[in-house]
């Protein structure tokens, strides 16, 4: 099975898990914002996959009301620029937070 196709089913696989936790959860959002959220994680996911200067496992990508919120660790500043870059490029997302860190940093969050 090609990589493209088992990002694909691992994407599928994780939407289906997350649909099926939203029926006992209580979240404040409609059904239908809840799957337009999950599409768009989805779409967000796959673009900073397909995006070769990134470490995709190393982000993490959350949806809520169309906002984005990206958190992990990268090895430069220009990556998170690129990874908002790239949230901000999908149709439907209407804003996207930024919680990444930069790898080695003096930030009290890497050590």
């Amino acid at each position: 099975m090609s990589p493209i196709k088992k990002f694909s089913a691992l994407i599928f696989s994780s939407l289906l898990i997350s649909l099926s936790a939203y029926a006992a959860s209580d979240a404040k959002e409609s059904a239908g914002q809840y799957v337009d959220n999950s599409v768009l994680t989805a779409k967000v996911k796959t673009a900073i996959f397909n995006e070769p200067t990134l470490k995709s496992s190393e982000i993490t990508v959350e949806t809520f009301k169309g906002e984005v919120q990206l958190s992990g660790f990268v090895s430069t500043t220009d990556q998170t620029k690129k990874a908002v870059e790239i949230a901000k490029s999908i149709p439907g997302v209407t804003a996207v937070k930024n919680d990444m860190r930069v790898k080695g940093s003096n930030n009290p969050f890497t050590k």
